[in-house]
């Protein structure tokens, strides 16, 4: 992802469909079940990154056939899980194991959210460099290569020179590359990408000139298939390099290794199981490829479709698919 990933939330844009609501009696959310669900919108965070928000529009989507009520709500990656505590968001479709699992275990831990289980992706991002720079760099991809001078000096600007630099994703997406690179003493300077979009932007025109770069690239997304380049390898994940200094490389650091990888999950507010319990089963049986996915992302970065375009052609082209997840 990976996978930017503080501002409070935002609706923009709602769909109400005509449901036959159910009296509550109480504070506590009314009892429901799959023939006659809460007439509540079921609220989807909306996040920053374009396969995000096609999965969003895909399952909000399919729910709406259902006759759900769905909305939409811009919420920030990192910031979300306060929202989803409280019940304010229902629903995160996408919560990557690379940059979200201590977010979402402490989410859990509250008793107020709920894993829903993956979503069939699979998640790496890390620092990535494109396959023309390894004349420049010789060594890469291990990380060892970017000690050398003239390593980190093949990937500098004008105003880094003689530092490297890397373009990391945006602030909010976590990721800890700047206490990566003081943990691994790498003689390389960073900024944040404002955006998903700044990110694919500023690789795109690199690749085209051949010129140095080193960024944050995650899949699935379309750059990494349509790109040649490799993944920086770091030392391998663990979680005590993320909590334990005096684990491997740094004895006196913490992230001196690199990003973890693995399933990109769903994630819900504890009561959506009650109060729409369709919907509920729906969203845990909902799935796609990595390579499906990245199909979609081109046709929204490259061709200039919206998520909601995209992910509605292919509800209608797809009934068979996602029918038998509403009778799950």
């Amino acid at each position: 992802m990976l996978p930017s990933r503080c501002f409070s939330t935002v609706t923009i844009a709602a769909v109400v469909f005509t449901v036959a609501p159910l009296p509550a009696t109480s504070d506590e959310a009314p009892s429901s079940t799959s023939n006659n669900p809460s007439s509540d919108p079921i609220v989807f965070a909306l996040n920053d990154w374009a396969s995000q928000k096609v999965t969003t529009r895909l399952m909000g989507g399919i729910l709406r056939e259902a006759g759900y009520t769905v909305e939409y709500k811009e919420a920030e990656y990192k910031t979300q899980f306060p929202d989803l505590e409280q019940g304010k968001l229902t629903v995160a479709m996408e919560i990557w194991a690379t940059t979200g699992t201590q977010n979402l275990e402490a989410a859990i831990a509250t008793g107020n959210v709920e894993n829903l289980g993956p979503t069939g992706m699979v998640a790496k991002e890390d620092w990535w460099f494109p396959a023309y720079m390894v004349d420049q760099c010789p060594g890469l991809p291990d990380w060892r290569a970017l000690l050398s001078a003239s390593c980190a000096k093949a990937f500098a600007t004008p105003d880094t020179t003689p530092k490297g630099f890397y373009l990391g994703g945006p602030a909010d997406w976590g990721g800890h590359d700047e206490d990566r690179i003081k943990a691994l003493k790498l003689p390389f300077e960073m900024t944040h990408a404002k955006s998903d979009k700044d990110l694919s932007e500023a690789l795109e025109l690199a690749y085209g000139k051949k010129s140095p770069i080193m960024l944050w690239v995650y899949t699935p997304h379309w750059t990494s298939a349509e790109f040649e380049g490799d993944w920086v390898q770091f030392p391998a994940y663990e979680p005590a390099c993320y909590s334990d200094p005096a684990w491997v490389i740094n004895p006196e650091a913490l992230y001196d290794c690199g990003k973890p990888t693995g399933p990109i999950w769903k994630a819900g507010w504890v009561q959506l199981k009650s109060k729409w319990p369709g919907a509920y089963r729906a969203i845990k049986a909902y799935r796609m490829s990595n390579e499906e996915m990245e199909k979609m992302q081109v046709a929204v970065e490259r061709n200039g479709e919206s998520a909601e375009t995209v992910a509605n052609r292919w509800i209608a082209e797809n009934e068979q698919r996602w029918r038998p997840w509403l009778q799950e």
